[in-house]
């Protein structure tokens, strides 16, 4: 397989180990599956020659590092250390100093507590050099932090694990690269899907992700094949991410699935405060700076902004199932993201635009996958708030949809016969009039207008609302003589119920004497 996408890396990590004549330590972070024993072990490759003394490749997470150190010693370097001694720093120092000459590397590959090496670091010559992986941030050790591929490279290494199949990514190209986006262009995700592939020559790459999209973590490409001997990485996706769910506290795992549950887009951290009203938001933020962030489970992406990778936030969601607070946190999540939907104005300025963006994945999330945890009143904002962000910015065909699945969504638990039924109706074909598609709107907004009138009477202001929206339309399309009845009857019902001067009657009355204007003399 070829090794791409890290170039810079081992040339960043060459320059680490080798800035000065002293014994240096350096560390490659970042989150499980991101390729880190890879990266190590290509650059032992790449410049073997230079560790004349040996390298040593040991397993921080199969034992005690020092008990490693000396059955290294024994079975490699044919060493003696002294069995007199019980000491068993004083073994290790021992083996150290009796060491093949030569500069020599080092490699404690899946450190997870550096406190437990640290004191076998301490007495080693200046010709050892260390190289650690982990998932943990070390504090003032040299650190490269690893993440994951640009697309470019995914897709690369890809096509190398599919070349003995060429053509194969040509003659789906874009599915291609959709695979390697699902999989967030994790090294992990990208090579376990594709020496699937490479085993199943008949799949096509279509059919691929469709499995993935169903199945998700479960999928068996993503885990571990017994076939894959050559494989750096010993574990699949889910057994990787697992390493690290074992080193989180109940807060952290808690609130790992509580982000879980917003869209896979980044995260303004007030949402996820607002969610947690009763937790102090110190502790909040001690909870994702040492722990999420320490283990590279979550990404900062800005000022106040944070983001799960895609195949860690399905991760936190497959273990959000057990939480017992999970129903809690949906419906805290989903109340949250409605008050969010709710502000978004009719006619929104710019500035309220670009406030409410970071939020809009977040109210599309809660209308298409957590609807059910949206209380009956509520129901129709997350739709009616994705349709006037758009519709504010005068981007209609991207807000007709979300008024269509407010309707149909509306229909399904409330009824066909429903104040918010009526609403939605008015909402969808407003959309198509501002459109200009008049033949559309007219008969929804006829059916809106005789559903309001059904449930609230004939003379609820509400009528008047859609009495005034259908002669809007009448009068968009120069039919003067359809439009002014029904103004009439909207100016009756306002003057009785909301008095003659409230500004809703003001305004009809003005439609009303500005459309007489240009009907034809009687």
């Amino acid at each position: 397989m070829k090794f791409v996408g890290r170039e810079n890396e081992l040339k960043n990590l060459h320059e680490m180990l080798q800035e000065n004549n002293q014994i240096v330590i350096a560390a490659i972070s970042g989150m499980g599956g991101v390729g880190k024993t890879e990266l190590a072990l290509q650059y032992a490759i790449q410049h073997c020659e230079i560790y004349n003394g040996g390298i040593c490749w040991l397993l921080a997470k199969t034992g005690d590092v020092g008990i490693q150190v000396v059955q290294f010693a024994r079975t490699q370097l044919d060493l003696k250390p002294p069995e007199d001694v019980v000491d068993l720093l004083t073994q290790v120092q021992h083996c150290w100093r009796r060491w093949r000459e030569g500069n020599v590397l080092l490699v404690l590959d899946d450190v997870s507590d550096y406190e437990q090496v640290k004191p076998y670091l301490q007495s080693l010559p200046s010709r050892f050099k260390v190289l650690m992986t982990t998932r943990q941030k070390l504090g003032r050790i040299a650190l490269l932090s690893l993440d994951v591929l640009q697309p470019e490279a995914a897709l690369e290494l890809l096509k190398s694990l599919l070349k003995e199949t060429p053509g194969r990514i040509e003659k789906e190209l874009a599915v291609a690269n959709q695979l390697c986006e699902w999989v967030g262009y994790l090294p992990l995700g990208v090579e376990l899907v594709g020496r699937y592939l490479a085993r199943k020559q008949d799949l096509s790459l279509a059919e691929m992700l469709r499995r993935l999209e169903k199945k998700r973590l479960d999928e068996r490409s993503l885990s571990k094949s017994k076939s894959e001997a050559d494989m750096t990485a010993q574990r699949g996706v889910l057994a990787a991410f697992e390493l690290s769910w074992q080193e989180l506290e109940d807060n952290d795992k808690q609130l790992g699935c509580l982000l879980s549950l917003f869209a896979a887009a980044p995260i303004p951290w007030k949402l996820v405060e607002q969610c947690l009203p009763e937790e102090d938001a110190e502790d909040l933020e001690e909870i994702r700076d040492d722990s999420l962030l320490n283990l590279h489970l979550l990404q900062r992406k800005g000022e106040g902004v944070y983001q799960l990778h895609p195949l860690l936030r399905q991760f936190f969601q497959y273990k959000c199932t057990g939480l017992k607070q999970a129903e809690e946190f949906k419906r805290s999540f989903c109340k949250v993201i409605v008050a969010v939907a709710k502000d978004i104005p009719d006619s929104p300025t710019l500035q309220q635009i670009n406030n409410v963006t970071p939020a809009i994945p977040h109210i599309a999330e809660v209308a298409k996958n957590l609807i059910q945890y949206v209380s009956d009143n509520d129901l129709i904002w997350p739709f009616f708030g994705n349709a006037q962000f758009y519709q504010g910015q005068g981007l209609y065909d991207k807000a007709v949809p979300w008024c269509k699945q407010c309707l149909e969504i509306t229909k399904k638990r409330l009824g066909e016969e429903h104040p918010n039924v009526a609403s939605s109706l008015n909402n969808l074909a407003y959309l198509y009039y501002c459109q200009g598609r008049y033949s559309q709107a007219e008969p929804i907004y006829i059916q809106a207008l005789a559903l309001t009138r059904k449930l609230l009477g004939e003379e609820h202001p509400s009528v008047a609302t859609s009495l005034n929206n259908l002669a809007g339309l009448y009068y968009s399309q120069g039919r003067y003589s359809d439009a002014e009845p029904l103004y009439i009857q909207a100016l009756d019902i306002l003057e009785h119920r909301l008095g003659v001067n409230h500004p809703n009657t003001v305004t009809v009355r003005e439609n009303l004497v500005y459309i007489r204007d240009r009907l034809p003399p009687p």
